[in-house]
């Protein structure tokens, strides 16, 4: 693979801030977002994330100045979507039927990360910006005349496996496992791979941007701090060739061909651009007396509906972390949730799970549908000696939503799917003692 010892991985710090970044000294206009003649020839462009007239606190944009404008392309034409599945998830119907698959392979013939792309399960309508969808990534294959944009949603990546460089109009991010980076909507990029091959899942986020969520009582300190939020410095590609652009537009794939690598953007400036984030610099807040917290405070980033405290989507993460609480049943309890949870694990052991649950794999459980551990977990909780203990080795997380997941013909029809999956709570006892 090749080498990534070459480029310039710098980042500026903080979530949503007004960044400010070029890679030539002048290249950012001094005055005005849009003069007359752009400093060295280039090409000033406008990139909204919101709407022009959205509320200052929720307006998202940034000013590009880029050696050629994106108009610089032929015109699209319909490509086949391959794995890829979005609006209108119709190929299966919503189940209340608890599901999970083992981690998908690594494939053997030469593949990128687009092509690689398999969705899963999706929820919502992109095209009325509500919703989101759940695909797995697994590449061996960098992506060197081919970038990739997505004109229906964000693109949330959690790595699971192998390292990845994403090279974006904005700049470079590296991310590895335990790491996670968010590509906004319509930013162009393409993805190196550092190692052999990658893995990994990404939610595609149809709605509000991703944002922190509000702390409330917690207060001013806790969860993902703002700080660690890492956003890259302007780089640019001045390349000529023949490439290919591929766009997702309206659930469907769209190629373009050009001469160019679009990835020339020399300065910026705005809120609208890529980050990445360490998962283990969360700071996790949790119970110290009893009783077992909600998962919601374990949330990362949310993107928020149209009703107050209802989440288009959520993530949340589930890393290692003391347990300290008095007469509590630890693990997760069982449950029925109104929201809807996909979850996957990073490496190690979700404590909820004794067998089955495996890095690479993942989950479904609808809105209502019941869930919680397997019969050992819950034998060994309830005779747990309950002294200080540490959840170590182990990354898990969930992207939980308040509409119902629709699966993909795939992800029923797939081998990895453990249709056995349900037994894991059959062999749960009856404890009943009858007073008498």
């Amino acid at each position: 693979m090749e080498s990534a010892d070459y480029i310039n991985l710098s980042y500026q710090s903080g979530f949503g801030n007004e960044f400010a970044t070029e890679s030539l000294e002048g290249a950012l206009p001094r005055r005005g977002n849009s003069p007359q003649k752009a400093p060295f020839g280039l090409y000033s462009e406008l990139l909204s994330g919101t709407a022009f007239t959205a509320p200052r606190d929720d307006n998202l944009r940034s000013w590009l100045y880029r050696i050629r404008p994106s108009v610089v392309q032929k015109p699209f034409k319909k490509i086949d979507s391959g794995l890829v599945r979005s609006t209108p998830f119709d190929e299966e119907v919503a189940t209340p039927n608890q599901l999970r698959w083992d981690a998908l392979p690594m494939l053997d013939a030469p593949t990128d990360f687009v092509d690689g792309l398999v969705t899963m399960m999706g929820a919502g309508d992109s095209t009325l910006g509500k919703g989101l969808a759940v695909h797995i990534y697994a590449a061996n294959t960098s992506m060197k005349e081919h970038f990739f944009y997505n004109a229906d949603g964000e693109m949330l990546f959690v790595p699971q496996q192998g390292n990845l460089i994403l090279h974006t109009e904005m700049g470079l991010i590296n991310i590895a496992p335990t790491e996670i980076a968010v590509i906004p909507k319509g930013v162009k990029f393409r993805v190196e791979l550092v190692d052999e091959s990658a893995r990994g899942y990404i939610c595609e986020n149809y709605g509000a941007a991703f944002r922190l969520p509000n702390l409330g009582p917690i207060g001013s300190n806790g969860l993902a701090n703002a700080r660690d939020f890492l956003t890259p410095v302007a780089s640019y590609e001045d390349r000529e060739g023949d490439y290919t652009l591929t766009c997702k537009l309206g659930g469907n794939m769209w190629s373009s061909v050009i001469n160019h690598s679009p990835l020339d953007v020399v300065a910026w400036h705005g809120n609208y651009a890529p980050y990445k984030y360490d998962l283990l610099n969360f700071n996790v807040i949790g119970s110290i007396s009893f009783d077992h917290p909600d998962p919601s405070i374990y949330t990362v980033l949310t993107s928020p509906s149209n009703s107050d405290g209802i989440a288009n989507v959520d993530f949340v993460i589930f890393p290692p972390r003391w347990i300290v609480s008095e007469d509590t049943y630890r693990p997760p309890w069982y449950h029925r949730n109104i929201m809807s949870e996909f979850m996957g694990l990073i490496h190690g052991q979700y404590d909820g799970r004794k067998e089955g649950f495996v890095p690479g794999g993942s989950s479904l459980h609808n809105s209502m549908s019941p869930h919680g551990n397997d019969a050992e977990v819950y034998e060994g909780a309830i005779n747990a000696e309950l002294v200080p203990h540490y959840i170590k080795d182990t990354m898990a997380f969930m992207f939980e939503t308040c509409m119902l997941y629709t699966p993909t013909k795939f992800a029923m029809e797939t081998k990895y799917r453990q249709k056995d999956y349900s037994d894991c709570w059959q062999g749960l006892k009856k404890h009943f003692i009858q007073p008498t």
